[in-house]
């Protein structure tokens, strides 16, 4: 009985909501007792009229409810996501998409018979190999059942295995599906602390080390961190990797560029960092921070150690944090120049922890190895004070922890074998064998495009792409200008079309006004090098002959 009566209850309260819901939605609703019957109860009324009550005083004033047949539109999204750009994976990758698909429907279709990506720095995928040794630590790590396995010793080399054993000892439960600390294993921060100090001959301290997926998830931390509004301001190089520019705007800041010098080989002079920096300040732009990439991307120039003794020097007089992007640094090609990190640049001019806010990001995608997929990489902080490193951990936190292979291969990329160990001259002879081949692929791609009318191009010193300078007819402008696009991306639409090379326009990554560019990666296989070149080398006469002026 008390059952009923209950549900009784809750059954007329919900009656009389739905039915004054109803009447407040009625241009002249009809009077309560027209649904509850002649003697309508005090309490009804009194819900009634307060439910009127609350809807007239807040009518005037609230947004007009949302369309639920589509409640997300372009115009109701965050206008920071619009804001945002990322030409690497942008219009012109899309196409190539499409044509790929076409291809494989229709072969024969095109007037080419495969798409041939330069667009990304994305080695594997175009055919390069990882590196046994920390393919096999890897394997070994995910299934360890295998290391006691009698068989094991004839597949993986004794150094692999004994690296495995090691990094499984480091690693709770020995278990890589499990979530690590949020910096990542303090054994595997151990190991690349070891290498960081290795590498510059200063002391690293693995607490300031934080473990990403990949470089990227660093910067936008650091992003986070650095913006507040659309008045902090961030340097950054113009060209620069693009997503320095969408981290800016997906976090409300303002970029304030410098441009690198294309005449001096892409050069970063201080001067126009001063003037840029002046500039923002003026229109009241607070400067947080400024970003150097180096070896520089999409520009591959490598930086004088001069340089970046000036640069430090910069950061330190104006107050500002030095983001160093170093995910190039093991790919040098220019036999004059050597890759030094800011961080062993700032401590052999004496400056510490309390003089400069450092934070250096490194990637297991690039380099030698180029393990996309695995997603690991690090950034290291130095110069912050623990109220700020603890809001940084707990930015961290929030992600629980970047994913165990990328932390990992970002131990083995800072520890690889060495002299004496079993695996040492294999694992030299691949490394070795990738970074030669990428310095001649750069050499052959760099000639052909200085071969080629109007087209000029800056050796590349270091990373995995050049970024030549292109010079179109004024009617090639106009047809852009009629197509309602960049002349640069007009171009690049047409090689596509023509060719199915793909390349990355220049307006992605930012030029000097009334410049040209687009971005080629050196990664496709030496083997497929002449046929890049011979349809770039066609087109580019043939569209050269069509829109002469």
């Amino acid at each position: 009985m008390r059952r009923s009566v209950i549900g009784g209850a809750k059954r007329s309260s919900h009656f009389l909501l739905n039915q004054a819901h109803r009447s407040l939605l009625s241009p002249s609703p009809p009077p309560l007792h027209h649904h509850l019957g002649s003697s309508p109860s005090s309490s009804a009324t009194a819900l009634l009229l307060l439910l009127r009550r609350l809807s007239s005083s807040s009518s005037a004033s609230s947004p007009p409810p949302p369309n639920m047949s589509n409640p997300v539109t372009v115009q109701s999204i965050n206008p920071k996501v619009l804001q945002c750009e990322y030409a690497v994976r942008g219009e012109i990758v899309n196409l190539a998409q499409r044509l790929q698909e076409e291809l494989k429907a229709n072969p024969g279709s095109l007037p080419f018979d495969e798409i041939l990506y330069c667009n990304i720095g994305n080695p594997q995928s175009l055919g390069q190999l990882p590196i046994t040794f920390f393919r096999e630590v890897l394997a070994l790590c995910d299934h360890p059942t295998i290391l006691d396995k009698a068989e094991t010793q004839g597949l993986f080399s004794a150094d692999s295995i004994e690296r495995a054993w090691q990094i499984l000892d480091q690693i709770p439960g020995r278990a890589t599906g499990a979530y690590s600390h949020s910096q990542g294993i303090k054994g595997l921060r151990d190991t690349i602390a070891a290498g960081i100090e290795a590498r510059d001959g200063f002391p690293a301290n693995p607490n300031d080390i934080f473990l990403t997926d990949g470089a990227s998830p660093a910067v936008h931390m650091m992003m986070q961190l650095l913006i507040s509004s659309e008045k902090d301001g961030i340097l950054c190089p113009i060209p620069q990797y693009p997503l320095y520019s969408a981290s800016i705007a997906l976090h409300g800041g303002s970029l304030i560029p410098y441009y690198l010098d294309e005449e001096t080989g892409w050069g970063l002079e201080v001067s126009e960092l001063k003037k840029q920096l002046e500039e923002a300040r003026s229109k009241g732009i607070s400067v947080r921070a400024l970003v150097v990439i180096n070896p520089g991307n999409p520009t591959g120039q490598v930086l004088a150690e001069e340089n970046q003794r000036d640069i430090v020097e910069f950061c330190k007089k104006e107050g500002l944090v030095l983001l160093a992007d170093e995910v190039y640094q093991e790919n040098i090609y220019a036999p004059e120049k050597k890759f030094h990190s800011f961080k062993k640049v700032a401590r052999s001019m004496g400056y510490g922890d309390n003089d400069l806010c450092l934070v250096s990001f490194q990637s297991v995608s690039k380099g030698y190895h180029g393990e996309c997929g695995k997603r690991g990489g690090y950034m290291e902080i130095t110069g912050f004070s623990p109220e700020v490193r603890e809001q940084i951990y707990k930015v961290a936190s929030v992600n629980l922890c970047s994913n165990i292979s990328g932390q990992i291969l970002a131990s083995l990329v800072m520890s690889p074998p060495k002299v004496g160990d079993e695996s040492y001259e294999s694992y030299s002879a691949e490394k070795d064998g990738i970074l030669e081949s990428l310095a001649r692929r750069a050499k052959t791609l760099e000639d052909a495009f200085n071969s080629l009318e109007g087209i000029t191009c800056n050796k590349a010193e270091g990373a995995m792409y050049l970024f030549p300078r292109i010079r179109l007819p004024e009617k090639a402008i106009k047809a852009a200008e009629a197509a309602k696009t960049a002349p640069d991306l007009f171009y690049c639409r047409h090689l596509l079309n023509a060719t199915g090379v793909v390349v990355v326009p220049g307006s992605g990554f930012g030029q000097a006004p009334g410049t040209w560019h687009f971005r080629c990666t050196i990664l496709p296989q030496e083997d497929k090098i002449p046929a890049i070149v011979s349809r770039l080398t066609d087109f580019h006469k043939s569209f050269m002959d069509e829109y002469r002026d």
